[in-house]
């Protein structure tokens, strides 16, 4: 299998799609090369992704919330995943290119209001959550990467894989 150029869109990059560049980063070994941006960055990684990452070993140096602008120009992706919760209206970026796009929405931690144990928990489910997916995405069969309709359904399958679930 060839190295997959994926690049995990949400709005502001600083918290659901830093968690899944971290996670397959630190995961995927040399198969992936693994990227993340927003449409309307918010300039900063939330302090509760770096905590969480860091609390499941995770490499956090480097992370930044930047523009999908700055892959305009950039060797082509071949998968582009957004992790926004269209089921808050919450809005997800529309983008345009000749790769497979699939949606993993879950909600967003940031927007918990509340004490910082109860943002840290918000962090600790939606990270929990985008590993199991991203543990179904490492899991497929060599096969389906070869077969864009396979993957594409796969891809999908996984957008509804949750902590307690094999269903991808």
């Amino acid at each position: 299998m060839t190295v997959q150029r994926v690049l995990f869109l949400c709005t502001g990059n600083s918290a659901r799609s830093v968690l899944a560049e971290a996670t397959l980063r630190a995961w995927a070994g040399q198969r992936f090369e693994v990227f993340s941006a927003g449409s309307q960055p918010t300039g900063q990684v939330n302090p509760f992704a770096i905590a969480q990452l860091q609390a499941d070993g995770i490499a956090t140096a480097g992370l930044r919330s930047k523009s999908w602008d700055e892959f305009a120009d950039a060797a082509p992706m071949d998968l582009v995943i957004t992790v926004c919760d269209a089921a808050a209206a919450e809005t997800c970026p529309v983008v345009f290119g000749n790769f497979l796009r699939a949606h993993w929405g879950l909600p967003d931690p940031a927007a918990v209001e509340g004490s910082a144990a109860d943002k840290a928990q918000a962090f600790a489910e939606a990270h929990a959550i985008v590993k199991a997916r991203l543990l179904a995405l490492l899991a497929l069969p060599a096969a389906t990467w070869n077969d864009r309709e396979a993957l594409k359904q796969a891809l999908d399958r996984i957008g509804f894989v949750r902590p307690d679930d094999q269903r991808a």
